[in-house]
């Protein structure tokens, strides 16, 4: 399971919003049998889509709101 401080290093530098999602999809994804590697790049490009569909959401209300966390 991926947690505050037991990220892996492609997650280290990422903001902290996105770092969080993409744990919470990775954790997921661990639970139904996929392996820890896996769910890991999975969660964060998963993590990196929700944020730029939101954003994209937001900015079609909005578009004087910022396009990322």
């Amino acid at each position: 399971m991926l947690h505050k401080g037991n990220y892996p290093s492609s997650y280290q530098h990422q903001p902290v919003r996105l770092r969080q999602k993409a744990a919470e999809i990775a954790n997921d994804l661990i639970a139904n049998g996929v392996d820890e590697n896996s769910a890991a790049e999975t969660g964060l490009r998963k993590a990196r889509e929700f944020f730029l569909n939101r954003a994209s959401k937001s900015s079609r209300i909005n578009p004087d709101l910022p396009a990322f966390p």
